[in-house]
């Protein structure tokens, strides 16, 4: 379809085109709807353009042929972050000045927005204070950058003018300072213009590295369709990281950033997302973990549909390209409940803030919330279901960004591993190993929540390895003091409580252990003469505080409790056969 040299305003919806070529000075104004093109999109001349308003889009078929000429698309997307916070964006356009297809992206093509049709570009350069502002617009370049291939924090590439950013390639790029009629506070809204993307466009991976990438086009983009695209498939992870920022914390001082990543992924059906939020914290001046803010993940939410400009990073497990391609793209407005801009924002007032993705009901589910020291939490989910494997189970389990990983930690650890997402077959005779790591000593509070599909009277166990003590996670949380170390073997969460089985019942029906506080002694009463190997005693951190080998058969023992602190502990009983007795004392010293 062709429009001649004149004046033209189309209010379109849901409009299909083979092909659409725009001539002169003539446009085509869409507002709040689609616009489907089998093929290509002519731009002929300067003045050729399409405005995209409103949550308007455009789709391109399978065509070959590729987008031409000098003119331009205009569309809009709000950052809606200051000019301390990065947004991860990626272009939906590039440079008008080729013919050719796919051209690179410059935020010079970023353009302050005067009316519905009108734009004056934006001004990109270094200003004092290395703040951007909103009026007039005026981007700061030194925030913005690209990462390919690496898990180096100095591999990040500086976009300069002559360091430009690829079809496809994701960007960072901080707010602005102020406010403009289209600009009310931190809420930048730019005004993309340049030819618009279509086709497959590849950006370079590498195994075992992350690269930034994101949705490339002028429309939505299902993340299903990208992650489960064959050649994607054999090239990333299937995990898709986007980054969040603390608003609160006004410095461009690398020591006090504070954010995160959250990540999101999605099984072959579309049914089951499994998503974990950002876990802030800061950073040293090499972009090293720099301890915690006493943060807390706030809320954002990745969606299945992936707006346009954003961001986001993915891992790769192999040399080659992740891959986003025209039959990945869907018109799906952000006001939508599936797709959002990732910000902190609630479009829509049936949305929950923080809601959780529902399973099908043959999927259980439930989630961890570990404290540390009382400052930040890290989440972890669990998923359970019969097609799920021991090993990695693509669309299922996410591992965590090794960039984001803390200098205290939680995390599930399969094939030794540090996974955010896992996915296991549900037994209720198999633990599920927990791991947790600590840079200094510090109080742990591990909350469950996001308890779905499971029998109301079913149990959620944490098992203490160490005491051998069992805390019902849907009846109360689980506290301790821990001192600083890796804990890979000690704690796992478990469906059924083995502290005595049936053997062991009999066994010990008559073995009794007692605190005796009027003598400050602790008593073991032996009757049947059980062959008792020894006695240990723990406070509440699992630290052990004593420890006696019993060499021969007693109806009764004791053992001195003087030395010991007032408090809890937990009395473990060794017997020759290896069976264990676990029981919890109290220990208090007459004044």
């Amino acid at each position: 379809m062709h429009y001649k040299a004149f004046l033209l305003i189309v209010l379109i919806s849901h409009l299909s085109f083979s092909q659409l070529s725009i001539r002169n000075n003539a446009y085509v104004y869409v507002n709040n709807e689609l616009v489907f093109v089998e093929d290509d999109i002519n731009l002929n001349e300067a003045a050729s353009t399409v405005y995209l308003r409103n949550e308007a889009q455009i789709i391109q078929g399978t065509g070959t042929t590729g987008n031409s000429g000098v003119g331009e698309l205009s569309i809009y997307q709000n950052g809606n972050v200051g000019a301390y916070e990065y947004n991860y964006w990626c272009s939906p356009i590039g440079s008008k000045t080729s013919n050719n297809n796919n051209n690179p992206f410059g935020a010079t093509f970023l353009n302050d927005i005067v009316d519905a049709t009108n734009s004056t570009p934006a001004v990109v350069s270094h200003n004092p204070g290395y703040n951007g502002t909103a009026n007039p617009l005026d981007i700061e370049m030194y925030w913005i950058w690209k990462y390919i291939a690496s898990d180096e924090y100095s591999d990040w590439i500086h976009v300069t003018n002559t360091v430009g950013i690829n079809p496809g390639e994701g960007f960072t790029m901080k707010g602005t300072v102020g406010t403009s009629a289209n600009n009310p506070g931190d809420n930048q809204n730019y005004d993309f213009r340049g030819k618009p993307n279509t086709g497959d466009i590849g950006v370079s991976v590498l195994a075992n590295q992350f690269t930034l990438v994101g949705n490339p086009y002028p429309s939505a983009l299902d993340a299903r369709a990208y992650i489960w695209d064959t050649n994607n498939q054999s090239t990333i992870t299937g995990t898709l990281y986007y980054w969040e920022q603390n608003p609160t914390i006004n410095s461009h001082n690398i020591k006090q950033y504070d954010g995160g990543y959250a990540s999101y992924t999605i099984d072959a059906t579309g049914t089951v997302e499994t998503y974990t939020p950002a876990t802030f914290r800061t950073y040293d001046g090499e972009g090293n973990i720099n301890g915690t803010s006493g943060t807390i993940p706030s809320g954002k939410t990745p969606r299945r549909y992936i707006p346009v400009g954003q961001g986001f990073m993915v891992e790769g497990i192999a040399t080659g390209d992740a891959i986003a391609r025209n039959s990945h793209r869907v018109f799906e407005k952000e006001t939508s409940a599936d797709s959002e801009f990732f910000k902190t924002n609630k479009k829509n007032k049936n949305e929950t803030p923080n809601a959780y993705h529902e399973v099908p009901e043959d999927y259980k589910r439930f989630r961890l919330n570990i404290d540390f020291d009382n400052k930040y939490t890290r989440q972890i989910v669990e998923t359970l279901h019969p097609t799920a494997t021991i090993g990695f189970d693509y669309g299922l389990e996410s591992k965590i960004n090794k960039n984001d990983i803390l200098a205290s930690d939680a995390y599930w650890i399969p094939q030794g591993k540090t996974f955010i997402a896992e996915a296991l077959p549900y037994d209720e005779s198999r633990p599920i190993p927990l791991g947790i790591k600590l840079q200094n000593n510090m109080p742990i509070t591990v909350r469950i929540t996001d308890i779905q599909n499971f029998n109301e009277s079913q149990p959620i166990f944490l098992h203490d390895n160490v005491t051998n003590l069992y805390y019902d996670l849907r009846t109360q949380n689980f506290d301790i003091n821990l001192d600083k170390g890796t804990y890979h073997n000690r704690f796992e969460i478990t469906f059924t409580n083995k502290t005595l089985n049936t053997e062991d019942e009999a066994t010990f029906t008559n073995l009794n252990i007692y605190q005796n506080n009027t003598t400050a002694e602790l008593n073991l009463t032996n009757p049947n003469l059980l062959n008792v190997k020894s006695l240990t005693v723990f406070d509440i951190s699992g630290k052990q505080v004593l420890n006696y080998s019993i060499f021969k058969a007693e109806p009764e023992y004791s053992f001195s409790t003087q030395n010991i602190s007032d408090g809890i502990y937990v009395a473990k009983i060794t017997l020759e056969s290896q069976q264990t007795m676990s029981k919890k004392i109290a220990i208090k010293h007459k004044k």
